[in-house]
């Protein structure tokens, strides 16, 4: 009879127990299990009420490792666990992300804690997860397909600026036939008015503050304000100058709390929090990071990226619109060399600019695009490939170079109608600067998008390139849209490559081919070498 008595005693307490658990923070500090032991909000206090927010879009705009990776993923188990909901977490690619989550994630979640362990009956395949009638899907950005028809009550979209920017509004629509339902967008970010930073400047840009030990102001740590040059280097408040000791971070940090920027109603929550909170970055390693920012682009990135958390363009990475109304001229230059060129960038229109160019009799170097002013003479665009037909006859063009994807039968075909004059062009790796690596089997090129990209968008900069006073805005917004983003490659080296932020850049690639083109039009009508690859 006892035994009986101590199990309906049991039961009792387990039920009351579950339904003590109103809010994802409840389950977290009753559930979840981290290496160092059960969860805990010492150390990252800005996480617990990020785990309770109750707006239907919640963004989080983030530097590197600070804990909201975690917070969702609470918030997802939480989900399933308590209201048998099905969630869909999406990553920018279903390989490697999907499986590098299910492994240094998700299993080392379910390894840590018995209760996630049993809670989940079927962990195997690495896209789909059961927990008895709940279900954790595991997607990539890149594919459309893999995001529809699932219909789920949460969305978690972790690193959304590596993401197919165009998929992200398809993923929304999973939870739009749910009525209780939540998304989460957390990224770092890259650059401005693009990817998180856009989202997030559409919520109500939430910053953790907490109260000063010294003058009992409310403050946050700033980059700038709050950070000594000193030896060594110390945390401070940038009021009254108390310092604040890295290593009682979590005691003034105890009195934190999110305060909007934004206080008009029924917007998005949105969380901004730097590494300066970090329990675990150091006053002397920002300093450090500076120091090599000063001479290292890639480390400028960094820091105001990963380290900061906020979107930065590093100097001259990117066209300001000064510099191109700067070569907007109402004349028409003569352009004496009898070299036309053609760039065609191809997407659901196909965007072109025709180019005449005119060549310096002092030549800077042996590079024919050093040694040449551009004047583009057409800009445009069109849905009919047959109009590109016409234009391409009646303009007298010597050579023209056409994107290869993603239609590349049709750009083939193009090629082919006009035998020796039009290439197919790839984006290649590999390739040395501006080379130019033709195929012999069909008309088609291979060349490094960031170094040819360098070449076009810098003419801007030294006014070696002439528009008509007439150009459309929407050709300036697309050359603007690029930036030049300094990151590291898998092998620790420093490499630069152009991001759009999800904006439509078709005009700059359609510049960037035709200025691909003139050394192949210097080659059809003089004695001009461009490099071959068998």
């Amino acid at each position: 009879m006892s035994d009986l008595l101590e199990m309906v005693t049991n039961r009792i307490a387990v039920v009351l127990q579950r339904h003590s658990i109103t809010s994802a923070s409840k389950w977290a500090e009753q559930y979840r299990v981290m290496k160092t032991g059960p969860w805990q909000w010492k150390h990252y206090p800005w996480l617990k009420e990020m785990h309770n927010a109750d707006t239907d879009l919640c963004v989080g705009m983030k530097a590197a490792q600070m804990g909201f990776t975690e917070t969702v993923l609470n918030i997802t188990f939480y989900s399933i666990d308590i209201y048998r909901r099905d969630c869909l977490y999406v990553l920018p690619n279903k390989q490697p992300d999907a499986s590098d989550f299910s492994a240094s994630r998700f299993d080392a979640a379910l390894e840590a804690s018995p209760h996630l362990a049993n809670l989940f009956s079927d962990v195997k395949n690495i896209g789909h997860k059961r927990a008895g009638t709940a279900n954790l899907y595991v997607r990539g950005s890149q594919s459309r397909a893999g995001l529809k028809s699932i219909p789920v009550s949460l969305i978690v979209m972790d690193e959304i600026e590596e993401f197919n920017q165009d998929n992200i509004p398809l993923a929304m629509e999973r939870v739009s036939g749910q009525f209780e339902h939540q998304i989460w967008l957390i990224s770092t970010p890259k650059i401005e008015d693009s990817g998180i930073h856009l989202y997030y400047k559409k919520s109500d840009m939430r910053h953790f503050f907490f109260r000063c030990p010294g003058c009992q102001r409310y403050i946050e740590l700033e980059w700038g304000e709050s950070l000594s040059i000193d030896d060594p280097p110390i945390l401070h408040c940038q009021y009254c100058s108390t310092p604040l000791p890295h290593e009682n971070k979590s005691e003034w940090l105890s009195t934190g709390k999110w305060i909007p920027g934004n206080t008009e109603p029924d917007l998005p929550k949105g969380y901004h929090i730097n590494q300066m909170y970090s329990p675990t970055i150091t006053p002397q390693q920002f300093i450090d990071q500076a120091k090599r920012a000063e001479s290292d682009p890639t480390e400028e990135q960094e820091l105001y990226n990963s380290k900061l958390g906020i979107p930065h363009a590093v100097k001259g990475a990117k066209l300001s619109l000064e510099e191109v109304n700067s070569c907007c001229v109402s004349e028409r230059d003569a352009a004496i060399s009898g070299l036309t060129t053609m760039g065609i960038d191809v997407g659901t229109f196909f965007h072109y600019e025709i180019d005449e160019w005119r060549l310096s009799n002092t030549y800077e170097s042996q590079d024919i695009n050093d040694n040449a002013t551009s004047i583009v003479r057409r800009i445009g665009k069109t849905r009919d490939v047959n109009d590109l037909y016409e234009i391409i006859r009646t303009n007298n063009i010597t050579a023209v170079v056409i994107d290869a994807n993603p239609e590349r039968r049709l750009a083939l075909e193009l090629a082919n109608h006009f035998p020796g004059r039009i290439r197919c062009c790839f984006y290649g790796r590999g390739i040395n600067g501006k080379q130019i690596n033709l195929h012999r089997d069909e008309p088609t090129l291979t060349v490094d998008r960031t170094s040819w990209l360098d070449l076009s968008l810098n003419r801007f900069r030294k006014r070696t390139i002439r528009l008509p006073r007439t150009t459309p805005q929407e050709y300036k917004d697309h050359l603007l849209a690029l930036v030049r983003r300094y990151e590291r490659d898998s092998d620790g080296n420093p490499i630069g490559r152009y991001v759009n932020g999800g904006k439509a850049d078709h005009y700059a690639h359609a510049r960037n081919y035709a200025e691909i083109a003139l050394p192949l039009a210097m080659s059809l009508s003089q004695n001009y070498d461009i490099s071959i690859a068998l």
